[in-house]
């Protein structure tokens, strides 16, 4: 066991109990800044980190009826077959180990989106819920191409970084679905389309020799009780602020990733 990897899942486990963002947005970053690791491997376990922390997360809210399973079939017809294609290409070029760079620059530029929709995603779904209201017909009729479009983005984007599926999925749910997405459905929604694309995207990497998984199961014995303090902890620390510190640690690491 190493002690250190296992603190780094610890953290990235509270964090993810706090706000439900962190699993790729920062585990990732901490596997290639901190410990050395190269971008593919980071990506490729990170992966699978999120799929096992996911798969219980989405198990609770399937068992409180908390899934829009219309909105999750919508994401994942764009999301898996864009995953398959990614990964495909990937393998056949040898992008995960000969454009390094490129994935390096790639996920500081989705880290920095990532976090200004965080930073963002109040007024994003005030602005969404005018259009809704103004043009309900027009809003409703483009719902169901644009939500499958938004999975192709999410399916490309998490094959290629890992990131994706949280923060900005949940951002892209509040704009397409600013009247129907409570709070919890939001979440349930979120984690439950991102555990089969996870799985998916993981196995590619496994395929392509990069997961590391003795680092995966330190990661995930420290996420476990982190994820429950951070719940714990989420009950008495505004939810704002906690995204609010994690937008702005997410746009100081994605400048470190664009200028590496």
């Amino acid at each position: 066991m190493n002690l250190i990897n296992i603190i780094a899942g610890f953290g990235v486990g509270a964090a993810i109990g706090i706000t439900g963002v962190g699993g790729g947005s920062l585990m990732t970053p901490v596997l290639v800044l901190l410990f050395g690791f190269a971008p593919a491997t980071a990506v490729g376990t990170d992966l699978w980190f999120a799929a096992v922390t996911k798969i219980v997360g989405g198990s609770l809210h399937h068992h409180h009826r908390s899934v829009d399973w219309q909105v999750f079939r919508r994401l994942s017809l764009g999301s898996i077959p864009a995953a398959l294609v990614t990964l495909t290409w990937m393998y056949l070029t040898g992008a995960n180990q000969n454009r390094q760079g490129f994935i390096v620059h790639l996920l500081g530029g989705v880290l920095l989106v990532t976090s200004i929709a965080m930073l963002a995603r109040t007024k994003i779904q005030a602005f969404a819920r005018r259009l809704r209201t103004d043009t309900p017909r027009e809003f409703k009729t483009v719902q169901p191409v644009l939500t499958v479009l938004a999975g192709v983005l999410l399916g490309v984007l998490v094959s290629l970084t890992s990131v994706g599926a949280g923060a900005l999925g949940t951002v892209m749910l509040l704009y397409l679905y600013p009247l129907r997405m409570t709070p919890t459905r939001l979440v349930g929604t979120d984690i439950v389309h991102a555990i089969p694309l996870a799985i998916i995207a993981g196995t590619g990497h496994l395929i392509m020799g990069d997961v590391d998984l003795q680092l995966l199961k330190n990661l995930v014995i420290g996420s476990v009780p982190g994820v429950v303090i951070g719940t714990l902890v989420a009950r008495r620390l505004p939810e704002t602020v906690a995204r609010g510190a994690i937008a702005l640690v997410l746009i100081f690491v994605s400048i470190k990733l664009l200028w590496s």
